[in-house]
């Protein structure tokens, strides 16, 4: 008995540490979320897991990013991110049930990932945040975040900080980089349809970066063309 006390004992601190470490990982995030109401993040847990990637090719690699504000912005680029990833983006609390639940659907019907569902603000935690893999407790804590990004910042301010760190090619990250990279022009000066094919790259921005050409690249970008007449951004 005393030895099974003892166990159980262990086994209840265990959690405790676990439970206690959970909270503490969340305030950390919240005190990063609530300061950027104000502050520009300078880099972002995916950004440091792509640099450290490049950098096992060449040591002295380093990210194309620069930041710029939410007006320095074509909103070209952002009718067509709105009108590629999250057409709802204005009008949901930080997820698209409609879009999951079709997203789920087209997986289970190919038998693999073929489809997100995930919402600009789902993309912009996972990024800030999380690794790239793949497991239940990431999407767990992508919720949270989620959740956290929704209720302390505005949609404006969400779609900036998404602007300026998504990836867009091998280490090419934000709005401001991708202009130069593919156009040698600013964000500012994106037409529709530079923006438009920008917007398509996000997906899979390396393989796109390689393969400018790619047929469904260009057939997506034509799609994302006609519905950014439609798109609402904040």
């Amino acid at each position: 008995m005393a030895k099974q006390r003892s166990i159980a004992g262990w086994i209840g601190r265990g959690l405790l540490c676990v439970v206690l470490f959970f909270v503490l990982w969340n305030l950390w995030i919240f005190g990063h979320v609530l300061a950027w109401k104000w502050i520009n993040p300078s880099a972002t847990s995916f950004m440091r897991e792509q640099l450290s990637q490049i950098q096992k090719e060449n040591p002295e690699a380093e990210l194309r990013h620069q930041w710029v504000s939410y007006a320095q912005i074509s909103p070209n680029l952002k009718r067509a991110l709105v009108a590629s990833e999250d057409a709802k983006f204005l009008d949901h609390e930080g997820f698209d049930w409609e879009g999951m639940q079709i997203a789920w659907e087209k997986n289970v019907k190919k038998g693999r990932i073929v489809a997100g569902g995930s919402t600009i603000s789902q993309q912009l935690a996972k990024n800030l945040f999380l690794s790239s893999g793949r497991n239940p407790f990431r999407k767990a804590e992508e919720a949270i975040i989620t959740v956290m990004l929704e209720a302390i910042l505005d949609k404006q301010r969400i779609f900036e900080i998404y602007l300026n760190v998504i990836e867009w090619g091998n280490g090419v990250f934000g709005a401001e980089a991708a202009a130069r990279h593919y156009y040698k022009t600013s964000a500012a000066r994106l037409g529709a349809s530079q923006s438009a094919k920008l917007a398509s790259m996000v997906t899979n921005p390396r393989y796109y970066d390689k393969n400018r050409s790619d047929r469904k690249l260009l057939r997506k970008s034509s799609i994302v063309l006609r519905r950014m007449s439609y798109a609402d951004i904040p």
